[in-house]
């Protein structure tokens, strides 16, 4: 045993490997001795418990493979072909070739991010993107965090602090990431008041809560679930009714913010924030990175009175967007303006896409790869916590297992491991590849890396 510990090389020793040379040559001595030293440790406990000590060689690549996966830019691109268009773990909306553009240009120098080329003084970095969605949504202003959840604490604590917020006991969600609505309004300071039930709410609750410290009746769009059957919610203009009788504010959190009618697409229909203000919310606030097409934003629409009171709060300070993602907000904003999100924006092309398309790509990717592979009828969905339950018909390329000996589960092992990697969906041992969410510029990529796992 002490004879293959001895067998082990020294730490001197690995620093010179030739495949370290490229490491030492980008890294400081300290960071590689370190790696180093971990990867003997490793070897010392795979002797001890009466393995063959590993080769120079073998710790020389198991150092060279931690160092590029913990000192490499991240987060990385990758390719989706799930089928998932807003897929939350993959970073939700792909950005359009504008909003790249703008983003970029943004990050290679200075801006007027608060400053007025006008006046030359000081100004606000919502007027970016301010009278855009005034314009789009009908509402007289607008401010933007980083987050539709940042967008709701911001709401809460600067309207509702110290006061009560009824919510129908159905509305008081949670979202991903164990986001709960109570939690969020107890961080606000406001106190939570739930009406109705699980099911059904009627205004005739709300009226019944409302006492004099009640500051605001709140909507919360259940974005990402349904309830179905036996069930009865209390709309907008009904709370909006409710509120000018009593003096109350309306606010209304839509969750995925969409600006586009989604049954012309085959789904269900998916409230808009312009629908919110005309039935009587006092704001509204949805995601920019969702149903928007954007970068990660929450945006707050709505009456100049209180979007400005909310604008003043402290915290909208800790909580406002950032230079980068602003340009890449307005951007995206503009395609709306413009009548060409169909044809600018990733997610809505992917929405729109036809079968006939789908179809026609699945079959080219088929041909290209061989016969280890067919196509077949399937499902995308949205995803992203936008409308719950809905689908799209797609064409799937499907690689049935064993092929090669390899279930589907190690296959989409191998693709995650491609550079870059592509992440694929497996269903009765099959591994199921969806053009819905793959990039044009993205299929060669794709189909030499399914070549290559498969072979």
């Amino acid at each position: 045993m002490t004879t293959r510990y001895r067998a082990l090389p020294s730490v001197d020793k690995m620093l010179g490997h030739p495949k370290l040379q490229g490491l030492t040559l980008q890294f400081p001595r300290e960071a590689i001795v370190g790696l180093i030293r971990e990867q003997l440790g490793l070897a010392r406990m795979e002797i001890s418990t009466g393995n063959t000590p590993p080769t120079a060689v073998t710790i020389a690549s198991m150092v060279v493979k931690k160092a590029e996966r913990l000192w490499r830019a991240s987060p990385s691109p990758l390719i989706n072909a799930t089928g998932v268009i807003i897929h939350t773990n993959l970073g939700r909306a792909p950005l359009s070739l504008e909003s790249e553009q703008a983003l970029n240009s943004t990050s290679q120098g200075y801006t007027n991010l608060e400053f007025s080329l006008e006046s030359g003084e000081r100004s606000s970095r919502f007027e970016h993107v301010e009278h855009l969605l005034c314009q789009l949504t009908g509402a007289e202003a607008a401010i933007v965090v980083n987050n539709n959840a940042s967008a709701v604490l911001l709401a809460l604590t600067a309207l509702t602090k110290n006061r009560e917020v009824i919510v129908s006991r159905g509305e008081s969600v949670e979202i991903g990431g164990g986001f709960r609505v109570p939690d969020v309004m107890n961080q606000s300071g406001a106190t939570l008041v739930e009406v109705g039930t699980t099911n059904r709410t009627y205004p005739s609750d709300y009226i019944g809560a409302i006492n004099p410290n009640t500051a605001a009746l709140l909507k919360i769009h259940r974005s990402n679930f349904k309830v179905l059957g036996f069930t009865h919610e209390t709309s907008t203009e009904e709370l909006a009714s409710i509120a000018s009788d009593n003096e109350l504010l309306v606010l209304d959190d839509l969750g995925s913010g969409c600006f586009l009618d989604t049954t012309l697409f085959g789904m269900e229909h998916e409230p808009t924030p312009s629908e919110k203000i005309r039935a009587g919310a006092d704001l509204v606030m949805f995601s920019g990175d969702k149903l928007l097409g954007g970068p990660q934003s929450g945006i707050i629409v709505g009456s100049k009175f209180w979007v400005k009171k909310v604008a003043n709060h402290p915290l909208a300070r800790a909580l406002r967007i950032d230079k980068l993602n602003l340009a890449a907000l307005s951007a995206t904003l503009l395609h709306y303006v413009k009548e060409e999100a169909l044809t600018k924006i990733p997610i809505w092309q992917m929405i729109s896409r036809s079968e006939s398309s789908l179809f026609e790509r699945a079959q080219i990717w088929a041909q290209a790869i061989g016969p280890k592979s067919v196509v077949i009828s399937g499902k995308s969905t949205v995803g992203g916590g936008s409308l719950p339950g809905e689908s799209l018909p797609t064409w799937l390329l499907s690689i049935p297992c064993e092929i090669g000996g390899s279930t589907a589960l190690r296959l989409a092992t191998q693709l995650r491991e491609n550079q870059p990697p592509v992440i694929a969906r497996v269903q009765d041992d099959s591994l199921l590849l969806d053009p819905r969410t793959v990039l044009p510029k993205e299929e060669d990529v794709l189909i030499n890396a399914v070549k290559q796992v498969i072979k």
